[in-house]
């Protein structure tokens, strides 16, 4: 089993709601990094470990499910929770097969 600590990488817009996830996270007892971006994020190294992703689905430019598919696309399997502020429905699987 590995010594690394798992890693949990937090991508949101809002700095008062990124902030506080992380001691949220840190509290816990987990390693935590936040971007304030996707382009922050990409620009960074992967951490050492086991690591999951809080991503925001709504950020300037880029959204979070873009992200995703992103990722995927390049086969880094990474989990996923997607967090929003946004109350509506235009969150949901694209037309690339499922139902809205």
């Amino acid at each position: 089993m590995s010594d690394a600590k798992s890693t949990v990488l937090v991508i949101d817009d809002d700095p008062d709601l990124r902030a506080s996830v992380g001691l949220l996270l840190e509290s816990l007892g987990m390693g935590v990094q936040l971007f304030a971006s996707i382009s922050d994020f990409l620009k960074s190294d992967p951490p050492n470990g086991p690591a999951c992703l809080v991503l925001d689905v709504r950020l300037p430019g880029q959204s979070g499910l873009d992200l995703q598919r992103e990722l995927a696309l390049a086969k880094r399997e990474l989990p996923i929770v997607f967090i929003t502020g946004h109350g509506d429905n235009d969150v949901g699987p694209s037309d690339e097969g499922g139902r809205h």
